[in-house]
């Protein structure tokens, strides 16, 4: 597969403090990535490196084959990019913001305009900047992310203020960028969200990646136990069922539900118990280690670390 972005021991110290602390990873034609950490992580001066906008301290970076912070770093068309707070010259309209952006990238105006009806700005684009809400202006920023078509689309947080339909709407169209082989690197704090879209996490935590997979390779990493829901007849509601193993977590939800905390290696063997003949098991849910759960796993660990 065709990496378009390589961060090879990069940091970005600002005095005593460093921002990035020797990250390395590459990101892949056709990905769609997860960059998630807390506030303070890395995250937004990880995509600034990417841009260019800033250099790094020590280490290298590539993108599109080229330096981004070189002066004539070619592939910058080719790049789109959202920031966390997103900021328009309140006196201009949608649409004049969105043609302004579209000649800056050389990119046809009518095209661009199209886009504000994707992000489901048509009906609002002749009005001023400075009449939109918070989410409108979060559609115009992702309107001109999406110009020209980006081979790399770095969004910081792009969901703030999207009600859900139009966050549905997002995920739709940078699924089919996805598809069509762009690389996009989405940081969020919605993880529940990203846990359903996104086919890799990297996991950022003061400055230092300390995990990078897809979720089923960070859950066999963790081992964090999947969670088997079992609604059982017959039972009083803090009686356990005689079958429920005495080696393993077993606790009852709202009087009517088993809950068993089951190792890796053991989710198919207490399945089997728990649904042999003669169990009167009405009902089963089987939830594995959620990215939330992750997360918080892999934050421990590296605070843990030497």
């Amino acid at each position: 597969m065709t990496s378009t972005v390589r961060i090879s021991g990069v940091t970005k110290s600002y005095g005593q403090v460093r921002a990035v602390r020797d990250a390395s990873f590459t990101l892949d034609q056709g990905e769609l990535v997860a960059l998630i950490g807390h506030n303070g992580a890395g995250k937004t001066t990880l995509m600034k490196l990417m841009l260019g906008l800033i250099r790094p301290t020590s280490g290298a970076i590539e993108v599109l084959g080229d330096n981004p912070a070189a002066g004539e770093f070619v592939g910058r068309r080719q790049l789109g990019y959202l920031p966390e707070n997103v900021s328009f010259d309140p006196a201009l309209t949608g649409r004049e913001t969105q043609a302004f952006y579209a000649r800056l990238k050389r990119e046809p105006v009518a095209k661009a305009l199209e886009l504000l009806d994707a992000v489901g700005l048509g009906a609002a684009s002749r009005r001023r900047v400075n009449t939109y809400s918070k989410g409108m202006r979060q559609r115009l920023g992702l309107a001109q992310a999406l110009l020209g078509t980006p081979r790399v689309l770095l969004l910081d947080e792009p969901t703030t203020g999207l009600d859900p339909e139009l966050r549905q709407t997002f995920y739709d169209v940078i699924a089919r960028l996805a598809a069509g082989g762009a690389t996009v690197l989405l940081s969020s704090h919605a993880l529940t969200e990203l846990e359903e879209r996104a086919g890799r996490v990297i996991i950022m935590n003061r400055g230092i990646k300390v995990a990078d997979g897809s979720i089923d390779e960070l859950r066999r990493l963790a081992r964090l136990p999947t969670r088997i829901r079992l609604k059982v007849a017959g039972l009083t509601p803090h009686e356990m069922p005689s079958w429920a193993p005495q080696d393993a977590t077993c606790r009852r939800l709202n009087g009517h539900i088993v809950e068993i905390d089951a190792a890796p290696e053991r989710k198919i063997e207490l399945l089997h118990r728990a649904t042999a003949a003669g169990n009167a098991v009405e009902d089963v849910d089987v939830v594995p280690p959620t990215l939330d759960e992750l997360y918080a796993h892999f934050l421990r660990q590296s605070e843990q670390s030497p």
